[in-house]
């Protein structure tokens, strides 16, 4: 059996999806992306809840990532229990049943000159 890597809780402090963007769509769209890495022999089911500044977090918004897969989630594309709003500060928490690896990247494609961020989420002793 494959030990998995990673932690079960993750924080991603910054968030926020641009509404505009420039250049072809899906690919170009501007965009919020937690990117999960299972590398443990068993499925993890994820849980993610998203806190904003002026209102009650909402979630859990619920995933199942195979094992030893990765899957690059756009934030744009959670619609359950409700879509993240655009241009709109957010935060949000990752928990998973199994140990996982949690990077962060943003796309912000309003103008031609395109900006990309990457890092590595926070990760929780447990």
């Amino acid at each position: 059996m494959n030990e998995p890597i990673g932690r079960r809780r993750w924080a991603i402090a910054e968030g926020w999806i641009p509404s505009g963007s420039t250049g072809p769509e899906p690919e170009m769209t501007s965009h919020e992306t937690a990117c999960l890495l299972n590398t443990g022999d068993g499925e993890a089911h994820v849980e993610i809840t998203v806190f904003y500044e002026d209102r009650d977090p909402v979630g859990p918004y619920r995933l199942t990532l195979p094992a030893r897969r990765t899957r690059h989630l756009r934030f744009n594309e959670l619609e359950d229990p409700e879509p993240i709003p655009l241009d709109t500060p957010y935060a949000s928490i990752i928990e998973s049943d199994v140990p996982i690896i949690v990077q962060h990247t943003r796309l912000d494609s309003r103008q031609a000159e395109n900006a990309l961020l990457s890092t590595m989420a926070y990760p929780a002793d447990t």
